[in-house]
């Protein structure tokens, strides 16, 4: 499966913004980068250069290359409500977004390495897509003989983040996820309208 291998760092910077989490590197150079990343007569940004890079963030916040993110926005454009907020729901109810949240795995990619390498159970089966999309109800869990793996239980430990749209049960190591989050209670800081703006075109 293709996905972005390259420096996190730098990606945090051109968005300034910590879209990989808690980053040094990123808080000692707040700027962009290149050699001209301090200089305060960078050229403005046109309208389609904000909403290409606000697509681009989103991507690359949630690991999603350009053929699936705009299968996904191709499905939000056709539900009921509002695209944007729609498109951000069902990025969010990804199984490898939701072993993320839950706490399984310390990051997304991580989240997505245990799905493919089939530590993560879906309603008690195995699921090793990581785009696989949850519905209200699902019960996410880590498989019987995989609870003592080192990465797993490290991030456990370490959980602090609860989600209102998600239930964690602490002894069996399952989570469910009760619905769709709605806008505010996703904590990402994405325009989504940028988004779909630029699709809109």
């Amino acid at each position: 499966m293709a996905r972005y291998t390259g420096p996190k760092s730098k990606i945090a910077r051109r968005f300034k913004d910590p879209i990989f989490g808690p980053d040094k590197a990123y808080e000692r150079k707040n700027y962009p980068p290149g050699q001209h990343g301090q200089s305060k007569r960078r050229k403005k940004l046109s309208e389609y250069g904000s909403q290409l890079l606000e697509k681009q963030k989103a991507k690359y916040t949630y690991g999603i290359l350009e053929r699936q993110f705009r299968k996904i926005f191709d499905t939000a454009s056709r539900k009921k409500g509002v695209t944007g907020e729609v498109l951000l729901q069902l990025i969010e109810s990804r199984l490898d977004n939701v072993v993320y949240r839950l706490g399984i795995a310390p990051t997304r990619s991580a989240a997505r390495q245990l799905v493919s390498h089939k530590h993560i159970m879906v309603n008690q089966k195995v699921v090793n897509i990581a785009s696989y999309s949850l519905r209200p109800g699902d019960v996410v869990s880590v498989r019987e003989k995989s609870k003592s793996l080192e990465v797993i239980t490290n991030s456990i430990a370490s959980r602090t983040a609860k989600y209102s749209w998600l239930e964690w049960n602490q002894e069996d190591l399952n989570g469910a996820f009760l619905s769709y989050p709605q806008r505010e209670q996703i904590p990402e800081n994405i325009k989504e309208q940028l988004i779909v703006e630029l699709y809109s075109k």
